[in-house]
């Protein structure tokens, strides 16, 4: 067992509780966004609405589990979503927590009986600059931390519930 000081024990309590705080923020600003029908989901359709209109996007959630990791298609497209964001000034988080994800946006997590698949949760598109959200705000502020630290591309994982 390593000692720490009490500021590694306090700095490493309230990082937690900040990414606690951030990842309810994330799924609170999701579920208003699918509400007012501000959210684009798919890979193939969020490079649709940036190659048409990157003004309207303010935060574009990226979102994968362990075995997406050996996807080499996926984490292409990743590549290339990542680097136009950065390009125009769009807030970037990295998730993970699939099954959780799609709990929060009502999505089956598979096939359901009447045949409809469930849509592609690996790229989200939250739309709307407008809509001034108090949670966008607070998310917002979690990539520009995380910018400040050198990791261009904020992370969060979605806890079960």
């Amino acid at each position: 067992m390593t000692n720490m000081t009490l500021e590694e024990v306090v700095g490493c309590n309230s990082t937690d509780r900040k990414m606690e705080t951030v990842s309810e923020a994330l799924e609170e600003l999701l579920v208003a966004a699918q509400r007012q029908n501000c959210l684009t989901v798919g890979v193939y359709e969020s490079a649709q609405l940036m190659n048409v209109d990157p003004d309207s996007v303010v935060l574009c959630v990226l979102a994968t589990d362990e075995e997406d990791e050996n996807d080499v298609a996926l984490q292409i497209h990743f590549t290339l979503i990542q680097a136009f964001c950065c390009d125009i000034d769009i807030n970037i988080v990295r998730v993970s927590g699939m099954k959780r994800l799609a709990q929060v946006l009502g999505e089956p997590l598979s096939t359901d009986s009447n045949a409809n698949e469930p849509r592609d949760l690996h790229c989200i598109l939250v739309t709307n600059p407008q809509a001034e959200h108090l949670k966008l705000n607070e998310v917002g502020s979690y990539c520009k931390e995380s910018r400040c630290r050198n990791q261009w591309v904020a992370s969060i994982a979605l806890q079960e519930r």
